[in-house]
């Protein structure tokens, strides 16, 4: 299975936007990772509970960690140490959502934001403004998720 999806990562990061870069190999940083995240060693596939937030919560506002605004259905807060900033991240079990505009959600996420309790193989995905933004991927919340690596982007991640 991890095979497959390391697969699916090489052929995603062929279809990842203008914006997206190749991550930098890294051997020593992805062998330390792989034994905080339980990933295989230069993979980037990990397993990982999930949790939803929206704007509008007690300490959430408009902007995420890196000073940009937060996207609805793509940004992403995570644990630096595991997922680094500015990672595009793909999750499968969110392929086929229902995005804000109507369109179904391609699976990519934008890692720009962390939180105080995400802490290791923990993620947390914004909904969007209100607590009825979070209704159609109420069933990944506290679920575990299969986020893969596939590239990095600088800026702000696209709308």
């Amino acid at each position: 299975m991890r095979r497959r999806l390391a697969a699916l990562a090489v052929l995603s990061a062929i279809g990842i936007a203008s914006n997206a870069q190749a991550a930098a190999n890294d051997p020593i940083g992805d062998l330390v990772t792989s034994i905080f995240s339980g990933a295989l060693p230069g993979s980037g596939v990990f397993n990982v509970k999930a949790t939803l937030y929206h704007a509008g919560a007690k300490g959430v506002g408009g902007l995420d960690s890196l000073g940009c605004r937060v996207v609805p259905m793509r940004t992403l807060a995570v644990d630096k140490n595991i997922i680094p900033r500015r990672t595009v991240v793909f999750i499968k079990e969110t392929v086929g959502i229902k995005m804000p505009d109507g369109q179904a959600h391609d699976g990519y996420w934008y890692a720009s934001d962390i939180g105080g309790a995400i802490k290791g193989q923990r993620i947390d995905l914004y909904t969007g403004h209100g607590a009825a933004s979070m209704k159609p991927m109420q069933k990944l919340n506290l679920g575990t998720l299969t986020a893969v690596k596939v590239g990095q982007f600088t800026g702000c991640p696209p709308k």
